[in-house]
């Protein structure tokens, strides 16, 4: 019975293949358009998750007043049982790596120019084997373990204030962890871009041991662990607070500001965008069944002569919604697919975000679960819309239905 009813679904759909292909071609646009923008902003979260774990690692430790409140000193909150912690964490098969840091502040000068300068000091080896290319080397070569004197990396705006480039001479200032001044020669091995010019007028990369030497302390500011997947991150966050509960453990969304402002933003444009297609397809279908039905008023009216009940008539309706819709969704979901296959094939290259120097990748994710989803959502709209149109004209009474023109 079931079946009988869409087959007369699918050849009322066929009689007006016109205003068919109209909603088809709606519902089509509609099922693309939200499969595109949702697949875009899922691509950029990710891309941003990836690259903000990359930076400060899936876990951050330290201790809670380093998160919490300012230094009055260099290092006054830092961790002195680094090594400790460190041993205990590599021992788990879920840790790739432990990287400590030292995060200080000073001038840095060229002898005629000085600088204010944001400072990290690092394990070079392991933060660049780990991390990746997380960032754009544009001269020089990056910071080894086995330079004989104190080398740094510049962002490549301050080296152009300093007039640097590698193999210059420069000199830091900072204070120590005593509340002293210090001075240290250095050469530049590297000049690099992060992307982000703000960062690139102010931050410079040494090695760890130069940091240390520099502020005058064994401690580190932080550890950022590493975890084979991302999906790891909460439970081993668990583990490692119960572990270290004199520690303060954050995951890298905590410190990703900029990819919770993004996905904030995202989530309002294309939560509005979802909803503006949502009622354009409603009223699309809602038009094009308002006149299939108005001009078949007389038609229902037989059929209800002859014994049709008024649910039986809703639901062929409401099935002609369901063919339209689906079909509609189905043409859309593979215009989405093959746009987004295109776009892996032959990279396009969108424009710089605000408050960066550098553009990335047009890309559209692929998520199957979005896809059945906004398919079924097209379906079930086109339905709901269909049922409701003929509500009132299949409870018409026969005699005014056969009377109607």
């Amino acid at each position: 019975m079931n079946l009988m009813w869409l087959k007369f679904a699918v050849q009322n759909t066929l009689r007006n293949r016109r205003r068919s292909a109209v909603t088809v071609s709606i519902a089509a646009l509609g099922t693309a358009g939200i499969l595109l923008a949702g697949g875009f902003a899922l691509y950029t979260y990710q891309s941003l998750a990836e690259a903000a774990a990359r930076d400060s690692g899936h876990l951050v430790i330290g201790k809670p007043a380093q998160f919490t409140q300012d230094e009055e000193t260099p290092l006054q909150h830092g961790m002195d049982n680094a090594n400790e912690v460190r041993a205990k964490l590599l021992a788990d098969e879920s840790v790739r790596a432990v990287l400590p840091r030292v995060e200080f502040s000073g001038l840095i000068s060229n002898g005629d120019k000085s600088v204010v300068m944001i400072g990290l000091g690092v394990e070079p080896d392991s933060e660049f084997a780990v991390k990746g290319p997380f960032l754009t080397i544009q001269s020089g070569e990056v910071l080894g373990s086995d330079a004989k004197a104190p080398e740094v990396m510049l962002g490549d705006t301050l080296a152009r204030n300093l007039k640097a480039k590698p193999g210059s001479s420069l000199t830091l200032l900072a204070s120590t962890t005593d509340g002293a001044l210090n001075a240290m020669d250095v050469t530049v091995k590297a000049l690099f871009s992060t992307g982000v010019p703000e960062m690139d007028k102010r931050l410079i990369y040494t090695d760890i041991a130069t940091a240390k030497k520099l502020l005058n302390t064994q401690k580190v500011s932080s550890l950022g662990v590493f975890l084979s997947r991302m999906d790891l991150t909460q439970p081993m966050q668990a583990r490692v607070a119960a572990e270290f509960p004199a520690l303060t453990v954050q995951t890298w969304e905590d410190q990703a500001f900029f990819y919770k402002a993004v996905r904030s933003l995202y989530n309002r444009i294309f939560g509005a965008l979802g909803l503006i297609i949502a009622v354009i397809v409603v009223f699309v279908v809602t038009n094009a069944m308002s006149m299939a039905i108005i001009e078949r008023t007389r038609e229902l009216g037989t059929l209800r002569a002859l014994g049709t009940l008024p649910n039986q008539l809703l639901t062929t309706l409401s099935l002609e919604g369901m063919v339209l819709g689906g079909v509609g969704g189905l043409v859309g979901a593979v215009m989405a697919l093959a746009v987004s296959v295109f776009l892996l094939i032959v990279p396009f290259e969108m424009p710089p975000p605000p408050g960066r120097s550098v553009g990335y990748p047009l890309n559209v994710t692929i998520d199957p679960v979005m896809y059945v989803a906004t398919l079924l959502a097209m379906v079930l709209l086109t339905m709901a819309a269909s049922a409701w149109v003929a509500r009132k004209t299949v409870n018409m009474a026969v005699v005014d239905a056969l009377a109607h023109t």
